[in-house]
């Protein structure tokens, strides 16, 4: 025998059953559609690493942490100008590699009274990085580490400090082609920080 009580059970039956059945529906279809309705920006930095040769004793991690930990170290130095009538042979503006290792500042070879040559960084302020070194490269505007290092390259040392106004000596068998850049460049990882492009003074 039915009671009146009973359709009223079925329905709400029903109704519960339903909802239990549409919920995990509709939480699928939101998964799979709402894409298409929500906007997500992400923006990440490019990984320092990436443009560094990783040492075999090194994780690629280990190697953007150590450049990351440099680049906040500024080391002021500033060397007065010799005054050995120098005449300026050669000159450039630096500049900075990419959107992570910044530069500025001039760079320029002059030849002293003596004959001696020295290359003279005047207000530089590049980002500062580990084991960086300046080099000639008889490459315009090198941009990879086989142009950096081309045949007839010189290493004229680490550099002194990543702020300020600085000499460096030019071997005296060094020869100045058509073609010459200096390079602030990190040794142990192989990354272009700096480059000037130089031209006759």
């Amino acid at each position: 025998m039915t009671t009146p009580e009973q359709p009223f059970y079925r329905r709400r039956g029903f109704v519960i059953g339903a909802i239990v059945v549409a919920i995990p529906v509709i939480a699928v279809g939101w998964y799979l559609l709402s894409p298409l309705f929500i906007n997500r920006t992400v923006e990440e930095e490019f990984p320092r690493a990436a443009m560094a040769a990783v040492p075999a004793d090194m994780t690629a991690e280990q190697v953007e942490q150590e450049m990351i930990d440099a680049e906040g170290d500024n080391v002021e130095s500033t060397e007065d100008m010799p005054e050995a009538d120098p005449v300026a042979i050669v000159t450039g503006t630096i500049m900075g590699a990419d959107s992570f290792h910044r530069g500025s500042g001039t760079a320029t070879i002059y030849e002293l009274a003596d004959g001696s040559r020295i290359l003279r960084l005047e207000d530089l302020d590049v980002t500062n990085g580990p084991d960086l070194h300046v080099l000639l490269s008889p490459v315009a505007a090198p941009e990879s580490r086989e142009q950096v290092t081309a045949e007839g390259y010189v290493d004229l040392g680490g550099l002194k400090g990543n702020r300020g106004s600085q000499n460096y000596d030019i071997p005296v068998d060094f020869e100045i082609g058509g073609e010459l850049s200096v390079v602030i460049y990190c040794q142990p990882f192989h990354v272009i920080f700096s480059t000037a492009t130089l031209d006759p003074a």
